[in-house]
């Protein structure tokens, strides 16, 4: 069992580093990626499996070190306040330009449409690009604990 988290812990390492690397990139030229928000998707989803895996190899009596845990779990809290603050992002934007509503940004000109919605997905990928970026780091750290 411990090979399978071992293993998988470098998966989630690599989904993690290669998703925040790649979004860093676009996010720099202004851009969106399938791919970026895919990676992460599948990072997000090791991750948790590999939380549960974790906890039930100490269900099972292995022991781990305090801060392995820690740097264990925190990409999950990560990942979490992430996703609350690029949904939180879309109002700011939204916010900024003295719009109420989607429903307002429909009664814009069509050029207009488009730049809040660049502005919205360029938000959005800058902060998950962070946390993946920070997600990647605590991963890391959470490997070079591990017994």
């Amino acid at each position: 069992m411990k090979p399978v988290h071992m293993a998988l812990g470098i998966l989630c390492i690599a989904l993690v580093g290669g998703a925040g690397l790649w979004g860093a990139f676009c996010w720099q030229r202004g851009s969106d990626s399938r791919w970026f928000w895919g990676a992460l998707r599948a990072g997000q989803a090791a991750v948790v499996v590999e939380a549960g895996l974790g906890g039930i190899l100490l269900l099972m009596g292995k022991k781990e070190s305090s801060l392995h845990l820690l740097y264990g779990l925190l990409p999950l809290a990560v990942s979490f306040v992430a996703e609350q603050l690029r949904v939180a992002s879309a109002q700011m934007v939204l916010d900024a330009r003295g719009l109420e509503s989607a429903a307002a940004v429909g009664e814009l000109p069509e050029a207009d449409q488009r730049g809040v919605v660049l502005s919205i997905l360029q938000r959005e990928l800058g902060v998950m690009v962070i946390a993946a970026l920070v997600m990647f780091v605590l991963l890391l750290r959470a490997a070079a604990t591990g017994g």
